[in-house]
């Protein structure tokens, strides 16, 4: 599928048509008369900054939320508003970016679950076992019906998603960032399996803030821009630097990486293992040297958290030596908080923050009980409101504007949620305003729109050239070719050597994360 798809053959009736869709939670208008239509056949990409409406849209789609005004057609039928059951009988089906699949459970388990009555006497796994084959021979997706899902790559696991739906008679497919977790040759995977089901005749919804895969893949690309369609356009011809200037309302200006030599070292693992839970550790060497940008590839799963939650300070290393400027460092958080380590965690919703507390208490939750914000063990509500507002300005958090640092953490994009966790972890303690010594950076750009993503990778860089290390854990090679001076390669918890940026290709990086070398 190089370029941009070929247009679909026919120009029948539109298979699903959104007209006029809004939708408010109390002053907010997250969509604002949007209209859309999907031909058959057709992969219409659906861009937007976090915050844009995107989720809104597609939540509606499913039922799970009501419009406020407008409708939506499946096939020229009416689809009842708020009723999940009917828009899967529509023939819609989705997935999701973090897989809803039963680890412990058989390919054909999961794929069955929920689509037999829980009054039949017995299960008809036979005729399931026959569809699911059927299903897989017909678009090219073979799987192992009787694997456990534990067993299976991620690509693999992505590939059981789409059949669940397909099984179920999806006619319209909507990938939620169905590369971010893949290797380049699964995503390669993916993009043959688009081909093969565009080829019979299903419509794509795709979701991705990767705007090469965008152009790549998708026949038209429609964007929202503050709840409203702001363009719909077609992907031959259309240039990156368009999409994100449509997406975030200016040109935006990618991240300025400069060579530099590296400083002292900041950071030293010697022979390090974690053992205990699902992933290990397997004798990490690693130096992390001031001013420079180390980032760490992997597929999800083989270690990433383990070295992130060390290096948080909240496990210990069951041998190796760990060192932070010379020091041994205990599993004790608050030890390396206030040696200056900057943790951007990847949860930020159940890590980053607490989403239920306002705005100004996440901005001191790792410094509440230091002198600047406390005093005879009552926190100073003065003091952190204070702080809270220079972040929300320095850091450009928007979504504040009713309610100030009062404002429900959850009530933030998951880009102005990220900048307020960026902002806590850069900027420390008014009182005592020195850069951070390490930043551990976990998936930092996740899930964030291209704006968002070229901010935080900027306030990286910045933070870099002012001395500070960085690792970067990522899952985008995007992300980490753009910014990193050296990758290492994490494997079921084996690290390469971390080698220059000019050192590793595509290719090498891929077969890496598949685990064909993971020397030290």
């Amino acid at each position: 599928m190089a370029g941009s798809a070929a247009a679909p053959a026919t120009a029948a009736a539109p298979v699903l048509r959104i007209s006029g869709v809004t939708k408010r939670f109390g002053s907010l208008v997250a969509n604002d008369c949007v209209s859309l239509d999907l031909g058959a056949g057709e992969v219409l990409a659906l861009l937007g900054e976090n915050g844009a409406g995107k989720s809104t849209m597609v939540s509606i789609l499913f039922g799970h939320y009501i419009a406020d005004e407008g409708h939506i057609e499946a096939f020229g039928q009416m689809l009842p508003p708020g009723n999940p059951k009917a828009a899967l009988a529509a023939g819609i089906g989705m997935v999701h970016q973090h897989f809803t699949l039963a680890d412990n459970l058989s390919v054909l388990d999961n794929v069955m679950l929920g689509t037999e009555p829980l009054w039949l006497p017995f299960s008809r796994r036979g005729a399931a076992r026959k569809r699911l084959v059927e299903t897989a021979q017909r678009f090219g997706l073979q799987v192992n019906p009787d694997a456990l899902i534990e067993q299976l790559s991620v690509g693999e696991r992505q590939r059981v998603e789409i059949l669940k739906a397909l099984v179920r008679g999806a006619r319209i497919l909507i990938l939620d960032e169905p590369t971010a977790v893949l290797t380049p040759a699964e995503a390669e995977s993916l993009f043959d399996t688009l081909q093969q089901l565009i080829a019979q005749g299903l419509s794509v919804i795709f979701i991705s803030h990767k705007l090469d895969e965008v152009l790549r893949v998708s026949h038209r690309i429609a964007v929202l821009r503050g709840g409203k369609l702001v363009a719909t356009l077609a992907a031959g011809g259309a240039s990156k630097a368009e999409l994100a200037a449509l997406m975030v309302g200016r040109t935006v200006e990618p991240a300025q990486r400069r060579a530099r030599a590296p400083g002292e070292l900041t950071c030293s693992l010697r022979g390090v293992r974690v053992s205990g839970g699902s992933t290990q550790l397997e004798g990490l060497d690693l130096d992390l040297h001031a001013g420079e940008v180390v980032a760490i590839a992997g597929v999800a799963g083989n270690g990433q958290q383990a070295l992130a939650e060390l290096l948080f300070g909240l496990h210990a290393a069951s041998s190796g030596r760990l060192e932070l400027q010379g020091q041994p460092m205990a599993a004790r958080p608050g030890d390396w908080v206030r040696a200056g380590v900057a943790r951007i965690p990847e949860d930020r919703h159940a890590v980053g923050v607490v989403t239920d507390l306002p705005i100004w208490e996440n901005a001191v939750l790792e410094r509440f009980s230091t002198p600047t914000f406390s005093r005879g063990g009552l926190l100073r509500r003065g003091a952190a409101q204070a702080h809270a507002r220079t972040l929300i300005e320095r850091f450009d958090v928007r979504g504040t504007q009713a309610q100030g640092v009062a404002t429900p953490t959850a009530a933030l994009s998951g880009g102005n949620m990220q900048k307020l966790i960026l902002g806590r972890a850069l900027t420390g303690d008014p009182r005592d305003p020195q850069p951070p010594v390490l930043i551990v950076a976990d998936q930092p750009t996740w899930g964030l729109d291209v704006g968002a993503v070229a901010y935080v990778h900027q306030q990286l860089l910045d933070a870099c050239a002012q001395g500070a290390a960085v690792l970067l854990i990522s899952e985008d090679l995007d992300e980490i070719f753009a910014i990193a001076d050296r990758i290492a390669v994490i494997h079921h918890g084996r690290l390469t050597a971390a080698k220059p940026v000019a050192d590793w290709t595509l290719a090498s990086i891929g077969l890496a994360m598949a685990g064909a070398q993971h020397a030290h």
